[in-house]
């Protein structure tokens, strides 16, 4: 039996938003059609989030650091979709 590990989501995106984690196919390919649904659920989440905090209008470096933030979780997001396209994952959003 193949044994089931319990991943932190919550984690794994904010490593993501913060550029520690690059997303593409090989870091994909180590998770199943659930897991991959919950990492978009959790993104979605941490952009929301983001998207909460108040807008640092004069402060150009907290505004660009949220930008790319907001730009990597985007570019996951667009990697996640059509990695599960090519498996023939089904993810509703």
């Amino acid at each position: 039996m193949a044994e089931q590990t319990k991943r932190n989501y919550k984690a794994i995106v904010s490593d993501i938003s913060e550029g520690f984690i690059a997303v593409n196919p090989i870091f994909l390919k180590s998770f199943d059609e659930n897991a991959l649904k919950s990492i978009c659920n959790a993104i979605k989440r941490k952009q929301i989030e983001i998207r909460a905090e108040p807008f640092p209008y004069d402060d150009i470096c907290l505004i660009r650091k949220r930008s790319i933030r907001l730009q990597r979780l985007y570019t996951a997001l667009m990697v996640i979709k059509n990695f599960a396209r090519e498996k023939r994952f089904k993810l509703i959003y």
